[in-house]
C-alpha cells in the first residue's frame, strides 16, 4: 500500500532531466544599411597635428585673461545688485521712536539691530540678555521694552490713522 506521502518522496529522489533546446545554426549575412555601400573602406578620423608648447602656452594665457575678465564682471554685477537693493521699508503700521535720541525706525527688530550695531545695548550684552549670539536674536526687540520701557514708543502714520 503507497501512501501519498511515500508518492511524493519518489518523485522528489528522481531527477528530472533537463531539457534543452536545439536550435539549429542559422548564420545571416549582415544586412547592409541603406545609404552605405558595401565596397567601402571605413574613414580613418582626421587627428589634428600635435599642438606645440608655445601654442599650449598662448592658450592657457587666453584662458587666465577669459577667467579674470568673468571675475571683474561678476564683481560689477554684484556690486550694481547691492546699489540697487532697496532700504528697509515700513509696512506702514507702525514705527519705533526713540525718545532719547529722537530718532525714528521703521520697524521693531530695525531699531533692535541698528541700536545693536551702534553698541549703545552693550550693558545688556554683557548682561547676556540677548543670549548667546545677539545678532541672530529676532525678539530682541521685546528684551528692550522691558528693560527700558519709557525710552520708546510706537507712533502710527498718517495712513493708519484714517
Amino acid at each position: 500500500m503507497v501512501t501519498k506521502k511515500s508518492t511524493a518522496k519518489e518523485k522528489a529522489s528522481k531527477p528530472e532531466k533537463p531539457q534543452t533546446q536545439k536550435t539549429p545554426p542559422t548564420e545571416t549575412p549582415p544586412v547592409p544599411q541603406k545609404g552605405s555601400t558595401t565596397t567601402s573602406k571605413p574613414e580613418k578620423p582626421s587627428t589634428p597635428p600635435p599642438l606645440t608648447m608655445k601654442q599650449l602656452h598662448q592658450e592657457l594665457e587666453t584662458i587666465k585673461q577669459v577667467v579674470g575678465e568673468h571675475a571683474q564682471l561678476i564683481a560689477q554685477l554684484q556690486e550694481t545688485l547691492a546699489r540697487k537693493r532697496k532700504p528697509v521699508a515700513s509696512n506702514g503700521k507702525v514705527q519705533i521712536k526713540d525718545t532719547q535720541t529722537g530718532a525714528v525706525y521703521p520697524s521693531k527688530n530695525n531699531a533692535y539691530q541698528s541700536l545693536l550695531k551702534s553698541g549703545e545695548l552693550k550693558d545688556l550684552v554683557d548682561k547676556g540678555l540677548f543670549g548667546p549670539d545677539p545678532e541672530k536674536n529676532t525678539f530682541g526687540w521685546y528684551t528692550l521694552q522691558r528693560e527700558w520701557p519709557d525710552r520708546f514708543e510706537e507712533v502710527t502714520t498718517a495712513q493708519n490713522k484714517e
